[in-house]
C-alpha cells in the first residue's frame, strides 16, 4: 500500500475499524494522507493496532468508541461527531455483524432489531450526522458496506443480516440520487467471503471450503482488497461512479 498524499487535508471516518475490512481501510486512508477517525466497539486493542499501523504508514487520526447496535449507542456516537473540531469529508459505513446465526423460525424481535440497527440504522444515522457539512462544502464521499448476502439471501441462519445488507444497498442508491447535486458521491461495496475474523467466527471450515470451490478465482478474498476498492471509490479516479454496488467476490456472483 504505497504512501501518498491523495487524501491530504481530508478527514475520513471508518466505522468498525478494529479488524478486517475496516482496519485495512483505516490504514489505507492513513497511508494516503487522510486524518482517520478509527471507530471501534468491543476491541480497543484491535483499534489501537490499526491506528498504530496507519501511523507507521505516515497517517494520523484518533480513536472513537461506541456500540452501534442500539439507539442509545448511536445517539452517543452522533454527539461525539458533533463535538469534533474537524469536518468529515469521507464516511465509510463499515460497522456490522451477523451477531448470531439463527434460523428464520427461531429469530426473535430482539436479535432482528440488533442486526438491523447495527448494519442499517447506524449507517443511516451516521450519514445524517455528516451530510449537512458535506452539503455546505459541496463535496463528500460515502461508501456503505453491503454484502453478497444482499443478493443471494446469505447462508442458513443469516436472514436478518442479508435483509439488512439489502436495505443498505437500496439506501445507497437513494442517497446517491438525492445528494449528487451537492457534489457528494455515494457508493457501496459488496464483499463476498473474505478471509477475516467475521467469517472465521460465523462459518465452518466446510462452509469456507465450499465457497472456495464455487469461486472462479479459487480462494477467499482479502480485507485489503476491499480497502483498495473503497479508497478508489473516494478518489478522483472514480469521479463518474455514483450509486453503484461494487461486487468484490472473486467471481462467485456475477451481475
Amino acid at each position: 500500500m504505497p504512501a501518498s498524499t491523495e487524501f491530504q487535508g481530508m478527514t475520513a471516518l471508518v466505522t468498525g475499524a478494529s479488524s478486517g475490512i475496516g482496519a485495512e481501510t483505516a490504514v489505507a486512508f492513513g497511508s494516503r494522507g487522510a486524518y482517520v477517525l478509527v471507530h471501534y466497539n468491543a476491541s480497543r486493542a484491535g483499534a489501537e493496532d490499526a491506528f498504530s499501523r496507519l501511523r507507521e504508514a505516515g497517517g494520523d487520526g484518533e480513536l472513537l468508541a461506541a456500540d452501534l447496535s442500539n439507539e442509545a449507542g448511536i445517539d452517543g456516537f452522533v454527539r461525539q461527531l458533533g463535538a469534533l473540531a474537524r469536518p468529515i469529508d469521507i464516511l465509510i459505513n463499515n460497522a456490522g455483524s451477523l451477531i448470531e446465526r439463527r434460523k428464520f423460525l427461531e429469530l426473535t424481535p430482539e436479535l432482528w432489531n440488533r442486526v438491523i440497527t447495527l448494519n442499517w440504522t447506524s449507517a443511516m444515522r451516521i450519514a445524517q450526522a455528516v451530510l449537512p457539512g458535506m452539503i455546505e462544502r459541496k463535496r463528500g464521499f460515502i461508501v456503505n458496506l453491503s454484502s453478497i448476502a444482499a443478493r443471494n439471501g446469505g447462508g442458513i441462519g443469516a436472514v436478518a443480516y442479508a435483509s439488512s445488507k439489502a436495505a443498505v444497498s437500496c439506501m445507497t442508491k437513494g442517497m446517491a440520487k438525492e445528494f449528487a447535486p451537492y457534489g457528494i458521491r455515494v457508493n457501496a461495496i459488496s464483499p463476498g467471503t473474505i478471509d477475516n475474523n467475521f467469517h472465521r467466527k460465523f462459518s465452518t471450515k466446510q462452509m469456507l471450503d465450499a465457497v472456495v470451490a464455487a469461486t472462479p478465482l479459487g480462494r477467499l478474498g482479502e480485507s485489503v482488497e476491499c480497502a483498495e476498492v473503497i479508497t478508489f471509490l473516494c478518489s478522483e479516479r472514480a469521479s463518474f461512479i455514483q450509486g453503484q454496488i461494487i461486487e468484490v467476490n472473486g467471481g462467485m456472483l456475477m451481475v
